[in-house]
Formats: structure tokens, C-alpha cells, sequence
């Protein structure tokens, strides 16, 4: 699409600026909420209001009531449209916004190269900054996301400093951010350099989290930090199966992932991260339906949520999500690359409980595996559910099921539900071949 980006870009500049315009929400806004950072080089406290505001965040829009009942004091958004919807919601709430402007990406044709782009760009971000400001869900500018993956023009950091530049001379009561996926020493230069604007660096990252208050320091960043996304491993991150295929995390081994890298990695750098926003607070496909999601598809929440409560807050809910330990297939877990042959009965087997005691409910799904896989987070598709057939067996840890007649690679997926809205997922992938 790169020979269609610089006039469709512009034009849909031009027609979001038309729609910031006209938009409604928060016309009359009470006034902003100053935000300010104190300190020094190596040691900062962020200030909201007058007070010390350490952020506990989460990445998304929906569920609100949810994320104060568990915590949460913020929200992050990645785009301007998403971020003028929930301006007002989060107002009443009592969470504040992360006014997210979506930056063009190098990975989905933007060029800065063409100059007309990035003037209507600055231009469309100046109109949106003017207008809202003044609202006071406003924490901060999030001036870009992960525009540094699989990039080569470093114009973009200059890009990314004249907008920063223009939010100083707006809006005198909101820092800016910019948000890279993980660290590395030349992009901490690069932004120094080129980006001196740029007030917070927001750091995507997952499995690489623990150790990250080291490396920053090393490769000499000394503003403060946010961990702008971070979660269970990435799909890019863990053990492949003999086709290609990563294995995800069960819920319980994410949920562990989760309290680990809050306690050692967020929470144990006070002098420079001034908070964290959890991805994500949703759900969405990426890699599968249940990879990076705190909620399942159909609302219920998942022993993550459990323990985002319990080191936000120091306790855990009333009601605890079940455990789901594993999946195996024949006797074969997730990391044994399991091939298995057409149209066959074979059994699956899962270990699950709930710390309640509540009866707990099972149900399988069998996807192939996903073939429409994007970069940063783009919107991905979901597979559809294949049908299969399958044979009692008495006991509801245990699916004997047909394989699929198509050969290919899939996975088989379990829920466990405690019928409190509660669940636990795992999945595990298999490769239907008729050479075995």
C-alpha cells in the first residue's frame, strides 16, 4: 500500500481534523489538571493536581468500573478518536487519559520523506491539542507508539520532536511521551538527540521487563520511564513447535508472569518509573483470541485479573478465578511439537481446579492456526472454529475428539469456567498430517 500512502494519508488527516472539530465531548471543560514532573537527572516523582500520582494503568477503553474496583488510577489510549470517546467516561470515574496521538508508522507506508505527510500531520495533531487540552482527564501526550519497529528512516524521531515541540507551546499543564517496543542504546540516543521534547520514554515490553531499570540507567536515559505496555511473553518471545507454531502461556503461567514482572520489574525502580500501563485490559486476536487479553471473549476475567488486584491493592478478590495447570494431547504437552493423523479419535487431557470450590464447566474449541499475523498490535482477524466431532468419556478433564480431515497446523483450546464469571484457558498446538 506504500504508493497509495502520501494522498491517502492527507486525506485522512484532513478528514480526522474535520471530525475533531465538530466533535462534541467536553466542549466545556472544567479545566485542566496540571501534570508536572519534579526532580532530577536519575530520580522523579510524577505530580497530578499538586500530589504525587504514581500511575496504575491499564491499556485500553472498555470496562472501566472494573479497572477502579481493582485499582487502576489510568488509562492509555493509542489514538486521538479513541481517546476523545473515553475523555469524559474516565473523568467520572476518577481515572485519568493518556490522549493517545497515533503517529504514522514507517511498517504501514508513512514516508517522511514527503513533507506535505508530516505538515498535515503536525498540523491535524495542533488543531486536536488546542481543542482538548483543557479537559481534565488529561495526564499526558502519548506522542507515537512503536514507531521504531522495523523502521529506517530516523526522521520519524525528528517528526515525533516538533510535535512534542507543539504540545510545550499549547498546552504548558501536560508532559509529553513517546513509546518505543523494548530499549536499545542507539534509540536512546537517537531520541536524546533528535527528540529533546519528548519529556517521559514509554517502553513496550514483556518477557525482557525484569532488568530493564538496569538498562536504561546503562544506556543513559535519565528522564523518568513508563512501562507503557507489558504483560504475559510475547508470541515472538517463547518456544516455537517444530512448524513454527509459539506456544502460549496457560492463564496460571501468565498470571504468575504478570505478579512477577510488576514486583521485580515495575515496582522495584521508584527513582525513575513513574508507572505502568497492563496490556491489555480486553481482549483482541493477536497470534490466538486469548494471547495478551486480561478478559476472554466473552467478558469473563481470568486469574491475571486476580493478581493485578492483589499488587495494586495488596489483597486478591473475594471470588478467585479457577487454575487451569495444563494440556496434553495423548500424553504429549505443548512443547512436544504434537503430530497427530486425519479424521482420528484422540484424547486430550487438562488439570484444572477451582481455589473456590466452585463446579467448574469445560468447554473446547479447536482453530487453525492463525495465518493472518501483523506487526505492532495490527488488527488481525480471528480463524474460524473447525467442527469435530467427539465421544463421552465420563470425565470432563478428558476430550476424546476427532482430528481434523484437512492436514495443517491447529490448536486446541480449553476453557474453564466457575459460572461467576470467572475462567482459565490454556491451548495447545497440533499438526494433523497423514505421513505419520
Amino acid at each position: 500500500m506504500r504508493l497509495l500512502q502520501p494522498l491517502l494519508f492527507t486525506a485522512v488527516i484532513l478528514f480526522s481534523t474535520a471530525l475533531f472539530s465538530q466533535h462534541k465531548s467536553g466542549t466545556q471543560f472544567e479545566g485542566p489538571i496540571k501534570t508536572e514532573l519534579r526532580g532530577e537527572p536519575g530520580n522523579w516523582q510524577l505530580y497530578r493536581g499538586g500530589e504525587p500520582y504514581y500511575i496504575i494503568g491499564v491499556g485500553g477503553q472498555t470496562r472501566l468500573d472494573k479497572a477502579v474496583e481493582y485499582g487502576a488510577n489510568s488509562i492509555r489510549t493509542w489514538g486521538a478518536e479513541e481517546a476523545i470517546n473515553v475523555l469524559d467516561k474516565a473523568h467520572e470515574k476518577g481515572l485519568s487519559v493518556v490522549f493517545g496521538l497515533w503517529v504514522g508508522v514507517e511498517r504501514q507506508g508513512f514516508d517522511y520523506n514527503d513533507g506535505k505527510a508530516v505538515k498535515a500531520q503536525l498540523e491535524a495533531f495542533t488543531e486536536v491539542v488546542k481543542k482538548y487540552k483543557d479537559h481534565p482527564a488529561i495526564l499526558l501526550w502519548g506522542i507515537g507508539n512503536e514507531n521504531d519497529l522495523f523502521y529506517s528512516d530516523f526522521k520519524v524521531w525528528n517528526a515525533i520532536n516538533d510535535i512534542a515541540k507543539m504540545v510545550h507551546e499549547v498546552d504548558g499543564n501536560h508532559p509529553t511521551m513517546t513509546v518505543t517496543a523494548g530499549i536499545d542504546v542507539a534509540e536512546v540516543q537517537l531520541i536524546q538527540e533528535r527528540a529533546p521534547h519528548i519529556d517521559i520514554l514509554g517502553i513496550n515490553t514483556y518477557a525482557g521487563l525484569i532488568g530493564i531499570d538496569k538498562e536504561i540507567r546503562s544506556y543513559g536515559w535519565e528522564k523518568p520511564y513508563i512501562i507503557a505496555e507489558w504483560g504475559p511473553s510475547g508470541h515472538w518471545e517463547v518456544p516455537k513447535t517444530e512448524w513454527g507454531a509459539p506456544v502460549e502461556q496457560t492463564s496460571r503461567e501468565k498470571a504468575a508472569s504478570y505478579k512477577k514482572r510488576y514486583q521485580q520489574g515495575i515496582a522495584s525502580d521508584p527513582e525513575m518509573c513513574i508507572g505502568s500501563y497492563v496490556f491489555l485490559w480486553g481482549q483482541k486476536q493477536e497470534t490466538t483470541p486469548t494471547w495478551y487479553g486480561v478478559f476472554l471473549e466473552d467478558g469473563r476475567e481470568t486469574e491475571v485479573t486476580d493478581v493485578l488486584q492483589y499488587v495494586w491493592t495488596g489483597s486478591y478478590p473475594e471470588n478467585r478465578a479457577p487454575t487451569l495447570h495444563d494440556i496434553s494431547i495423548e500424553g504429549k504437552g505443548r512443547y512436544e511439537s504434537v503430530y497427530v493423523q486425519p479424521s482420528t479419535y484422540i484424547t486430550a487431557m487438562v488439570e484444572a481446579e477451582d481455589p473456590d470450590g466452585d463446579p467448574i464447566t469445560y468447554k473446547w474449541e479447536i482453530l487453525p492456526e492463525s495465518t493472518d499475523i501483523k506487526s505492532g498490535g495490527d488488527a488481525e482477524s480471528r480463524p474460524e472454529s473447525v467442527d469435530f466431532r467427539r465421544r463421552e468419556t465420563g470425565d470432563p478433564h478428558i476430550l476424546m475428539f476427532r482430528t481434523p480431515r484437512k492436514e495443517g497446523p491447529y490448536r486446541l483450546f480449553c476453557y474453564v469456567g466457575d459460572g461467576q464469571g470467572k475462567a482459565a484457558v490454556a491451548n495447545i498446538p497440533f499438526f494433523v498430517s497423514g505421513e505419520l
